[in-house]
């Protein structure tokens, strides 16, 4: 057991972003507010056999990496995790959380190290789940992130991670909540900010009032925004009146413009997603001749791209709607002959069901944070008995796109052990400053290709 009088030593950071210590008798200590080198006293919040999970109270010496935080409420708001690390830290942090992944889980290791891709630190946040909460005894209501290892919502009046003009506007918004008549059934505002418009999603648990809906408009035209309702689930987001701006954000270097419902999946950071797209495209390096597979497209951000240069590419996804809307995209940006999307299952997966997909030269597989196993062990199946699929190939190089470093291990070490792939390169891309999030891109080669 630690005691309270007792040093420890921080050896490294967690994918949580905790201080990892070990005590006096040689147990895991994860020490919340704590930073590799640093060495601290704790008060323990959990006890368990094999570790004790603690925050940092006293620091005998701080690491040169600690930094004051920018935001006034880091540390109540769990939003973020690590803005009292130097930015270029966490980056590296990252970037060894990805390589301790490969190595431990997946018994990879990467033949080259990607430079991370990184971008602005601050403002960046352009989608947002922000919680809101009529507080009676408060006489206020909150409109933020939780608090964090909480399910209060934090009391926050900026947030420096959002940009500038949706910070600007959470004091505006609690006063618009505050003055409705359904404040009390009013959970939550999605926001997704496009190139040339913010939208603003109400979450409410009955139908709003036709003075609710006034004050409503009242603010979007003092705000400039797009207020959309959600009575339920996400399908049935609409606008509360049409006109305006198109929701969308551009691909400036692929000629792409990508219209989206601000309910759908869309990276989080546009100016790092655009820099991600580049950087896949180029390591595939598809020719014209070739056909491309992407595997989980969603609205099409690497299948459009891809279009401009392969002869075919085969989009596929889980959800039909979600399918009808690539193709739209589509043929918004004159792609549709080069394009082909499906709707299918992809965590169920059979070889078979595989090889029917037909020969891709090249992959692209972005898949959400379970992983793309069900693809990997299929592709390793028709590796080890390649006769059950007589004439089919697999691809020669697969770029795989992920936002867990676990599972991208877990699939990494299915590819190479046992589909005969080399894990070529791979890299971390900050996606997420200031938070423990880890998105990655990995590069796999196939040198005996038929």
């Amino acid at each position: 057991m630690t005691a309270a009088d007792e040093w420890l030593t921080v050896e490294s950071l967690d994918l949580e972003a905790q201080g990892v210590a070990h005590n006096a008798e040689g147990k895991v200590v994860f020490v919340d507010g704590a930073l590799p080198g640093e060495v601290v006293q704790v008060t323990v919040q959990r006890r368990k056999n094999n570790w004790e999970q603690a925050t940092a109270v006293a620091w005998r010496r701080e690491s040169s990496q600690r930094v004051r935080p920018q935001c006034p409420h880091f540390g109540n708001c769990g939003g973020c995790k690590m803005q009292h690390l130097h930015v270029a830290a966490q980056v590296a942090t990252k970037q060894r959380a990805l390589e301790d992944a490969l190595w431990h889980l997946g018994k990879v290791k990467a033949e080259q190290m990607l430079r991370p891709i990184e971008g602005p630190a601050w403002g960046y946040r352009f989608r947002a789940r922000l919680s809101v909460r009529h507080v009676a005894k408060k006489g206020k209501v909150l409109v933020g992130f939780h608090e964090r290892k909480s399910s209060y919502v934090a009391d926050m009046e900026v947030c420096e991670v959002l940009p500038p003009h949706l910070s600007a506007m959470l004091l505006p918004l609690r006063e618009l909540i505050g003055s409705m008549d359904q404040r009390d059934r009013l959970p939550q505002i999605e926001v997704a900010v496009g190139d040339s418009v913010t939208a603003l999603v109400l979450r409410h648990l009955e139908p709003l009032s036709a003075a609710d809906a006034d004050r409503m408009r009242d603010f979007a035209k003092d705000r400039g925004v797009q207020w959309w309702l959600q009575p339920k689930g996400p399908d049935t987001v609409h606008r509360l009146d049409e006109g305006g701006p198109e929701l969308a954000y551009t691909l400036p270097e692929f000629g792409i413009t990508m219209p989206f419902k601000p309910t759908d999946f869309t990276q989080v950071n546009h100016q790092i997603n655009t820099m991600l797209v580049s950087r896949a495209l180029r390591l595939l390096a598809v020719q014209p001749g070739e056909r491309v597979i992407d595997w989980f497209c969603g609205l099409g951000n690497f299948t459009l791209p891809l279009a401009r240069s392969a002869r075919e590419v085969l989009g596929i996804e889980g959800s039909e709607a979600l399918v009808q809307r690539s193709r739209e995209n589509a043929a918004r940006n004159g792609l549709a002959q080069t394009t082909r999307f499906e709707a299918r299952n992809l965590f169920e997966l059979p070889a078979a069901d595989l090889a029917g997909y037909g020969m891709a030269n090249k992959w692209l597989v972005d898949p959400p944070r379970e992983g793309a196993f069900a693809l990997a062990k299929a592709l390793a199946e028709l590796h080890e008995a390649p006769a059950f699929a007589p004439g089919w190939a697999p691809p020669r190089r697969i770029v795989y796109v992920s936002c867990n470093p676990a599972t991208l291990a877990r699939d990494a070490g299915l590819l190479v052990h046992q589909a005969g792939y080399r894990c070529t390169a791979a890299g971390a891309v900050n996606m997420f400053p200031h938070t423990a999030h880890v998105e990655s891109i990995a590069v796999f080669e196939k040198d005996d290709i038929r």
